[in-house]
This record gives structure tokens, C-alpha cells and sequence, in this order.
């Protein structure tokens, strides 16, 4: 198998956790984008925002994803944001990486984010306004960066499963013969 499955979606759509667990079952290497970054820059991903800015992350993580795109047979779990700029999707495109967006509809995503205190983009007094306006306007950015859509609001392990499936199988074959068509 060339490339990697790179999962993409909104805040608390279960990248993290759904990608451990399908990583886990293809006995594949699992990265976490927003970890890297934090290893790499000696803190956590609100210290970077609180200290350099959005713009000085999103730098970070465009680094990042350039250099985990390199990576063949692994599952990268992208920040919320990754996707957004379209470098980052031609980096994991170019080098053979299945974009997964995770889909999970704005209702279920802010009960499971309620209690947050680490996103930076959600420490605001109007959250749930917060997120329906990023929701609204990140969603058709997801869907475009996306090779496929997982529906994702059931049990983490549910999930994993269809992503593992789609790491073994033909619908991962089938991706890639649609990109070859696209090219042409």
C-alpha cells in the first residue's frame, strides 16, 4: 500500500481517538499532527497560540503535514484546521494519502466539546456560536479535501472499523484508481 489515511474533520469528530484505534487494527503507525507539533515546538498547541498567534501554528503545522505526508502505511489524525489550507491537502494528495473526512453533525459535536478547556478556538464565552459558525463555514472545505466521508457520530470502535476497512481493501484501490482518473 502506498500513502497513508489522513482523517479530517471538526473539533471532536474523533480523529485522535478513531485513528489510535485504526491504526491499531491495520497494525499501521499512528500520528497525531497537533502532538508533532507540540514535540516539536516544546509546548502545547494554546501555548503557541497564546504566545505566537494563529498564523505562527498554522506555519507549524503546514511543516508538519508536509513532513508526515512522507509517510506510507500510517494514519495521521490532521487538526481541525489542517485541511483548510490547501497546501497541506496537496502534500498528503501528492504523496499517496487518502483524505478522510470525519463527518459528525454540529448537535453531537457540541455536547462532546461542552466541556472543553484545550481548544483555543472554543475558550470563548458564546462557544456554541463559535462552533456553528466554523462548523458552517469549515464543512464544505472538509467535503472538498475529502477522497471519502465517514459518518461518524456512533462509537469510536464503530468507526475504526470502516476506516481500517477502507485502509485493507477495495474502496482504497478504488480511491486511488479515481485519482489516476482525475489526473488524466
Amino acid at each position: 500500500m502506498s500513502g497513508s489515511i489522513v482523517l479530517c474533520g471538526f473539533m471532536g469528530c474523533g480523529k485522535t481517538t478513531v485513528g489510535r484505534r485504526a491504526a491499531k487494527l491495520l497494525k499501521w503507525e499512528f500520528y497525531d499532527l497537533d502532538q508533532c507539533i507540540e514535540e516539536q515546538a516544546g509546548m502545547t498547541v494554546s501555548e503557541i497560540f497564546d504566545r505566537y498567534g494563529e498564523e505562527a501554528f498554522r506555519k507549524m503545522e503546514t511543516q508538519a503535514a508536509k513532513e508526515l505526508s512522507q509517510k506510507s502505511g500510517a494514519v495521521i489524525a490532521c487538526g481541525g484546521g489542517t485541511v483548510l489550507f490547501p497546501q497541506n491537502v496537496e502534500a498528503f494528495h501528492q504523496n499517496g494519502g487518502t483524505v478522510i473526512f470525519l463527518d459528525v453533525p454540529l448537535t453531537v459535536l457540541q455536547k462532546r466539546l461542552k466541556n472543553d478547556t484545550k481548544r483555543p478556538l472554543l475558550q470563548k464565552p458564546n462557544r456554541d456560536e463559535v462552533m456553528a459558525e466554523l462548523y458552517h463555514r469549515r464543512i464544505p472545505l472538509y467535503r472538498s479535501a475529502a477522497d471519502l466521508t465517514v459518518k461518524a457520530s456512533a462509537p469510536f470502535w464503530v468507526v475504526a472499523k470502516k476506516v481500517a476497512a477502507i485502509g485493507r481493501g477495495p474502496v482504497k484501490e478504488s480511491v486511488e484508481k479515481q485519482k489516476n482518473l482525475d489526473k488524466k
